[in-house]
């Protein structure tokens, strides 16, 4: 009977988990392995939590909501939709690939669209959540471009073309940021510390989780006495990278939040 209890209060000791976070899979027909992780993971991992946190750049490109009958992205649909139908509630921050995500494609898998950043309580904690493309603004090009195709009148006039026509241009703008890229510096690219700490103060947290910049790490600050802490989540490449890369982030419910690979195991920060 003692250790019968004792391996009873073992179990009840360790926390569930309350939440997970993934971002920056980038999507595509073009790479079948990564989108079977994510399918893996929506089956084995997703669907045993009570909140999924998809922060952006889920798909490569996304050119509107009536792009949903292609049968790649009614693939990934209908994953969504399983796990959504289990009882996950899932929730979603638009990445700089797939903004135009919409209500369309909202209520067909089930999910809750975000706006970004957004600030939530789960497990005890006050986390604030974003894709992260706002806070890159050393790159004065990207942040001017940002802010045109993020304004109501743009999307309304692009989704307004036919949508062979959008995904030609999408596939433009993708050839032009990969040009693009190749002549900016490393630190352009990443978050620019000023606004992070803008964005902790006026959303009054001490936790932030993002994606975006592909550089996965556990970013500690001590300022005024004040502790915060910054997660930062990996992309996802099973297919084209020499050394297969992704992870996702789990918090318990005890508040701890914690690193894992695509393997399931624990990795340190």
């Amino acid at each position: 009977m003692t250790a019968s209890l004792s391996s009873a209060s073992t179990n009840q000791a360790q926390p569930e988990t309350a939440a997970l976070f993934i971002s920056d899979l980038h999507l595509q027909a073009a790479m079948p392995r990564t989108t079977q992780a994510f399918f893996d993971f929506l089956q084995h991992q997703a669907t045993k939590t009570k909140q999924l946190y998809l922060l952006g750049d889920i798909f490569e490109a996304w050119a509107g909501d009536d792009d949903i009958a292609d049968p790649f992205n009614q693939q990934v649909v209908n994953e969504l939709k399983k796990v959504s139908a289990s009882g996950v509630a899932i929730f979603w921050i638009a990445g700089n690939r797939d903004f135009l995500v919409g209500g369309q494609f909202a209520e067909t898998t089930g999910i809750t669209l975000l706006s970004d950043p957004f600030v939530t309580t789960i497990a005890g904690r006050l986390i604030v959540l974003t894709h992260g493309d706002a806070y890159c603004t050393d790159d004065a090009a990207y942040m001017q471009f940002r802010a045109q195709v993020r304004q109501a009148e743009w999307q309304q006039n692009f989704l307004a073309l036919p949508l062979s026509q959008r995904k030609a241009i999408i596939e433009n703008l993708r050839a032009g940021s990969r040009a693009a890229q190749r002549e900016k510096s490393y630190d352009i690219m990443d978050v620019n510390a000023t606004a992070i700490a803008e964005l902790f103060e006026q959303t009054a947290t001490a936790t932030m989780i993002h994606g975006h910049t592909h550089r996965p790490a556990r970013h500690d600050y001590q300022e005024d006495g004040k502790m915060r802490v910054r997660y930062v989540l990996s992309d996802w490449d099973l297919d084209d990278a020499t050394t297969p890369r992704g992870d996702w982030l789990a918090i318990d419910t005890a508040g701890e939040i914690r690193r894992f690979n695509l393997d399931g195991l624990e990795v340190g920060d």
